[in-house]
């Protein structure tokens, strides 16, 4: 995921502890579940008045498909913007409309069928399907997770132990005191000594000028950015602690109904996208131009540099570009649940697929 990105509401309360966490987690649920259900009732309604554009549509030559992204668009998404700069989605007789996730988050439009795909993280995924939204993975963007806890370079916070003491400005999600949490007693030390805050969408450079001393970055945007700036930063890396954080960040979803009946347009659809991603690994500067030209209010200097040090993490060690494996998403959830972030195992084998692939 981009930390400071999730996609439900977080707690509104500014100061985590184990009663805001508790009542936080049944927020979520609540406003997760009231949100799929007035999506998927408005999804149901725009359906049964479209009869009068079967004509017109009948005449159209594309298939229409929207994606909708996770956040402001970026460097994890390139992929996605090469395919239709290309015509690599033409070709496969899909006109594909990336779109923003808007206040309902990527997630529930994906799982009322307001889009056909999505941006999503493996953790999101997880706690939908717990919470019975049927959304799967069809994608993995990243073989491995690049984020961590980021700090000024003069704070001298190089391991979890140095956590103690210091304020972290998160978004607000019980999943972050867990993670910070699971690293420091790795390290012998006291979660119970971190002032953990919200501190909303307020990026890196802003909130460590002001009160905070660490965030949770996503190393290919805001760490290359910090590279730009020339602000000296240590990292906190979390797979430096546990193989069962390597988990997939971000991921392309759909819902079932898709894969029931429409499995074709998946194949199509990521055919399209797989090449895109492909080309970014092979070009990254022409990728980056690409993502610039569709997106000019990105700064160009720093989308340059950050598909550069995603090239090669985009495919990495895997076989071919967005495949997933059992053992990581069986990892994270068995994580999730040991930390009392899931209620129930989840059925890992459901969450995601690799079956729209194309072959290596």
């Amino acid at each position: 995921m981009i930390p400071g990105v999730f996609f439900i509401l977080s707690p509104s309360s500014n100061l985590f502890s184990n009663h805001h966490e508790e009542r936080g987690t049944h927020m979520k649920k609540i406003f997760f579940l009231a949100v799929f259900t007035m999506l998927l009732a408005a999804c149901r309604g725009e359906t049964a008045n479209s009869g009068s554009g079967t004509s017109k549509n009948n005449q159209d030559k594309l298939e229409k498909v929207k994606i909708v992204l996770d956040w402001t668009p970026n460097t994890n998404h390139t992929g996605l913007y090469v395919a239709q700069g290309k015509g690599y989605f033409k070709e496969e007789g899909l006109d594909v409309d990336i779109i923003m996730p808007g206040d309902a988050g990527a997630d529930n439009l994906v799982a009322s069928g307001q889009a056909e795909f999505g941006i999503s993280y493996q953790e999101g995924i997880t706690e939908a399907r717990i919470q019975g939204v049927p959304i799967v993975s069809v994608a993995a963007i990243i073989q491995h997770n690049t984020s961590g806890f980021a700090s000024l370079k003069d704070k001298n916070i190089k391991t979890p132990k140095d956590f103690e003491g210091k304020t972290y400005g998160g978004w607000g999600a019980p999943l972050e005191k867990a993670i910070i949490e699971s690293l420091m007693k790795q390290d012998h030390a006291d979660v119970g000594k971190v002032n953990i805050i919200n501190i909303g969408d307020t990026d890196f450079f802003t909130a460590t000028k002001q009160n905070i001393d660490f965030t949770w970055i996503y190393y290919g945007w805001t760490g290359v950015e910090a590279e730009l700036r020339n602000t000296p930063i240590n990292m906190v890396w979390l797979t430096d602690y546990s193989d069962k954080l390597d988990y997939y960040t971000p991921v392309i979803s759909t819902n079932e109904t898709m894969i029931k009946e429409k499995p074709e347009t998946i194949r199509k659809f990521l055919r399209a996208v797989t090449k895109g991603y492909e080309f970014a690994i092979e070009n990254p500067e022409e990728a980056a131009n690409i993502l610039i030209a569709a997106e000019p209010e990105l700064d160009p200097d720093l989308v340059q540099a950050s598909q550069k040090w995603l090239a090669t993490k985009y495919k990495d060690d895997a076989a071919r570009w967005g495949e997933q494996k059992l053992e990581v998403w069986e990892n994270y959830s068995q994580w999730m649940y040991d930390n009392g972030l899931l209620e129930k195992q989840l059925d890992s084998k459901k969450a995601f697929t690799n079956e729209f692939l194309p072959e290596s």
